[in-house]
C-alpha cells in the first residue's frame, strides 16, 4: 500500500504534528481524539519509511485521507432506492372514455344557462358556449386521470389525487373493511372495475376510498391481495391445529332465471307505467300527434271517430277488463324487468371472514359483508307471499351497502329452507315457530282509527256540499279503520335468550332478530295516552341503522318492559 508522505523515523503512539520547538511551548501538538489523523500509516499498520523532507524542516502538511478509507465506489455514490419497491399505477385510460359518457347527464345541468343566453337573444354564443363548456370538462377530466395514482404495497395502498390541492391518503390493508367491486354496462363492455375501499372510519362515505376504474383483473387482484392479508392472522391462530383444513369458499345461495321470473311476478309493481305516462304529460307538446293513451278523453274521442262510442257503452265491462288486464300485465312486465336487471346471476358465497354477494345484469356489484359486522337479521315478505312460503332477507351491519341500501339484502327471493344456513352463518338463529310469542296492547291501533276519523269527516263535510266523490274519503276511512284494527294482531315479541324478535305488519310482514350483544342502548318511553294505562315502548339502540325504520317493541307493559331493558343491557355489559 503506497502513501503520499512518509517519515524517516518513527512518531509517537498518538497522532501528531511536529512543529519547531519555540520557547514557551511543546514541540509536539496533540490532536485532538475526536478529530484523528486519518491518513497516518501506522494507524493502517505499515512501517515507516524514508521521504525526502519538504521544505528542508520538520513541518509537514496534513496528508490528504487515505484513499481506501473515505473513497465511495460508483454504486454507492447512487441516490439509495429499494429495488422491490412497487411502481406507482394509475387508472385505466378508459376513464376518460368514461368521462365523455358522464358529459351527458352534466350537460343537462347546463341547459338553463344555455336557455338563459338564448332568452336575451344571443343565439349566436349558445354553440360556441356549449363547445367551451365541453372542452373544460374533457381537460379537467384528463387532469384528474394524469394527477390520480396510486400504490400498492405488501401491506397498504397508497392514493394520491387532487389537480388544485393534492392529497396523499395511505390506507394499511388491516383497516379495509370490504372491497367491494362495481361494474356498470359500460365498464363491462371496457373490461374495467369500479373499487370501493371501506374502511370503517367515522364521518360517514367520505372517508372511504374508491378507484373509479381499473382493469377487473387488476381488482380481483388486490381483492386477492387484501383477503390474504387479512387472513394471515387466521392462519397463524390455527398453526396449533394442523389437523383443521383450511376454510375455503362455499356457494350458501344462488338464483336463475327460472326464480327471477317468479320473484318478478311476486314483485309487482307500476312504477313503469307511472314513468311512461309522467313521460308522455311532459312530451305531450313536442309529439306529432295529439294523444295521449292515459287520458280516457282521447279514447272516448277515438271511439267516436270510428263510431265505436255506442259499441262501448253497450259494453263497458269489456273496457273495464281490458283496462285491468293491461294494468296487471304492466305491472308484472315491470316487476320481472326489475328483479332481472338488479339480480341477474345473483351467488351469496361464504368466504372465511365474511358473506360475498354478487348480482346485477348493467349493473354487476361485489360486495361483502363482514360476519362480524352483523347486528340483526331482518325477515320481509309479503301478505301473498307468505302463502306460498316466499320471504326476504336482509341483514344491518356496520358496513352498509352504500347510500342506495343501508341494509344489505342477502337473499332476494327464498324460502325459509334456504335462509336459515345463512342464518346460522352470522350466529342469530330464527325461533320455533311455536314459541310463547307476546302482544302489543291494541292501544297501537288509535293512530289508524284517528286517521280514519279523519277522512271520514272530510267525506262527509264533501258529500254534505254537493259533492259525491266524497263517498270515496268515507270508504276509505272505513278501510283505514279495518286495516289498524287487524294489525294489532301482528305486532309480537319473543325473548330467546341471547336475542329478541320482534313482528309486525299485516300487509307486509316483517321478523327482526336482534341479538342482544347488539343492542347499544334501550329507551323506555310513555307519554299521556300510554303511562295511565301502564305502558311503555321499548326503542333499541343498534349501530348501522335500518332502512325499515327502529326497532321497538310498542305499548308493553311497564313493569314487563323495565325488566327486559335491564336484562338486556345487563347481558350486554358482560365481557
Amino acid at each position: 500500500m503506497a502513501f503520499p508522505y512518509r517519515h524517516d523515523r518513527p512518531l509517537r503512539a498518538r497522532p501528531a504534528y511536529r512543529r519547531r520547538a519555540r520557547a514557551g511551548r511543546a514541540p509536539v501538538r496533540p490532536v485532538a481524539p475526536r478529530c484523528p489523523h486519518v491518513g497516518h500509516p501506522q494507524l493502517h499498520g505499515d512501517a515507516a519509511r524514508p521521504a525526502p523532507r519538504p521544505g528542508g524542516c520538520d513541518a509537514r502538511d496534513d496528508p490528504p485521507p487515505h484513499p481506501d478509507r473515505f473513497r465511495m465506489s460508483d454504486a454507492a455514490a447512487l441516490p439509495a432506492t429499494d429495488a422491490a419497491a412497487p411502481p406507482w399505477q394509475r387508472l385505466h385510460p378508459a376513464t376518460l372514455a368514461l368521462a365523455i359518457v358522464q358529459l351527458g347527464p352534466r350537460t343537462l345541468n347546463f341547459v338553463p344557462a344555455l336557455a338563459a343566453i338564448g332568452i336575451a337573444g344571443k343565439w349566436a354564443y349558445v354553440a360556441p358556449v356549449l363547445l367551451i363548456f365541453l372542452l373544460t370538462s374533457l381537460v379537467f377530466a384528463w387532469l384528474r386521470w394524469l394527477r390520480f395514482r396510486f400504490l400498492v404495497s405488501a401491506d397498504e395502498i397508497v392514493i394520491e389525487s387532487g389537480v388544485l390541492s393534492r392529497q396523499h391518503r395511505t390506507i394499511p390493508f388491516d383497516r379495509i373493511q370490504d372491497v367491494g367491486i362495481e361494474q356498470g354496462l359500460i365498464a363491462r363492455a371496457l373490461g374495467i372495475a369500479k373499487v370501493g375501499l371501506e374502511t370503517g372510519a367515522g364521518g360517514g362515505k367520505e372517508n372511504d376510498a374508491a378507484l373509479n376504474a381499473i382493469g377487473l383483473d387488476a381488482a380481483e387482484t388486490l381483492r386477492a391481495t387484501i383477503r390474504a392479508h387479512r387472513s394471515i392472522p387466521a392462519v397463524a391462530a390455527a398453526a396449533d391445529a394442523p389437523e383443521a383444513a383450511p376454510a375455503e369458499d362455499r356457494l350458501l345461495f344462488a338464483m336463475g332465471p327460472r326464480r327471477l321470473l317468479i320473484a318478478g311476478l311476486f314483485n309487482f309493481s307500476l312504477a313503469a307505467l307511472a314513468i311512461v305516462g309522467a313521460a308522455m304529460q311532459f312530451f305531450d307538446g313536442l309529439l306529432p300527434f295529439d294523444f295521449n293513451v292515459f287520458n280516457p278523453v282521447d279514447w272516448i274521442d277515438l271511439a267516436e271517430d270510428y263510431g265505436l262510442d255506442s259499441w262501448l257503452i253497450a259494453h263497458r265491462w269489456i273496457a273495464g277488463v281490458g283496462a285491468a288486464i293491461s294494468l296487471l300485465s304492466i305491472g308484472f312486465a315491470s316487476g320481472i324487468a326489475t328483479m332481472f336487471f338488479a339480480n341477474w346471476n345473483f351467488r351469496l358465497t361464504r368466504e372465511p371472514r365474511a358473506l360475498r354477494r354478487t348480482r346485477g345484469l348493467t349493473t354487476r356489484t361485489d360486495v361483502a359483508v363482514p360476519v362480524r359486522r352483523v347486528q340483526a337479521a331482518i325477515l320481509v315478505t309479503g301478505w301473498l307471499r307468505q302463502r306460498f312460503g316466499w320471504h326476504e332477507l336482509r341483514l344491518q351491519s356496520l358496513a352498509s351497502d352504500g347510500e342506495k341500501e343501508k341494509d344489505h339484502q342477502i337473499i332476494p327471493f327464498g324460502t325459509l329452507a334456504e335462509i336459515d344456513p345463512v342464518l346460522a352463518e352470522v350466529a342469530i338463529d330464527r325461533p320455533a315457530p311455536g314459541g310463547p310469542w307476546s302482544h302489543s296492547h291494541r292501544i297501537i291501533a288509535l293512530g289508524g282509527f284517528v286517521g280514519a276519523a279523519c277522512a271520514a269527516i272530510a267525506g262527509s263535510v264533501t258529500v254534505a256540499v254537493g259533492e259525491p266523490i266524497g263517498w270515496l274519503a268515507v270508504a276509505a276511512a272505513v278501510l283505514i279503520a279495518l286495516f289498524a284494527a287487524l294489525s294489532t294482531r301482528f305486532h309480537q315479541w319473543l325473548d330467546a335468550g341471547d336475542r329478541i324478535a320482534i313482528r309486525s305488519g299485516f300487509w307486509k310482514p316483517k321478523t327482526i332478530l336482534l341479538p342482544h350483544a347488539s343492542v347499544q342502548s334501550v329507551d323506555l318511553k310513555t307519554d299521556f295516552i300510554l303511562r295511565p294505562l301502564g305502558l311503555a315502548t321499548l326503542v333499541f339502540g343498534v349501530p348501522g341503522g335500518s332502512a325499515l325504520g327502529a326497532h321497538e317493541i310498542p305499548a308493553i307493559p311497564i313493569a314487563i318492559a323495565t325488566d327486559l331493558r335491564a336484562r338486556i343491557l345487563g347481558r350486554g355489559a358482560q365481557p
